[in-house]
């Protein structure tokens, strides 16, 4: 999921981090939104989903 990130968005990320978490925690943020929550959806994206929330969120 990364490199999906990072190849598509590579100009419009300045920082990308991984943060591990004991709890199964799995969060996407974008400028400080939370965009995608693993405990608030109580399960794994889905291939390309997170790409898809992130792109809505850069282009408005």
């Amino acid at each position: 999921m990364t490199d999906e990130l990072l190849i598509e968005f590579e100009p419009e990320i300045s920082q990308l981090s991984l943060v591990p978490s004991d709890d199964g925690r799995f969060e996407v943020e974008v400028d400080g939104d939370l965009v995608y929550s693993k405990l608030q959806t109580g399960r794994h994206a889905a291939p390309g989903e997170v790409a898809g929330l992130v792109r809505k969120k850069i282009k408005g």
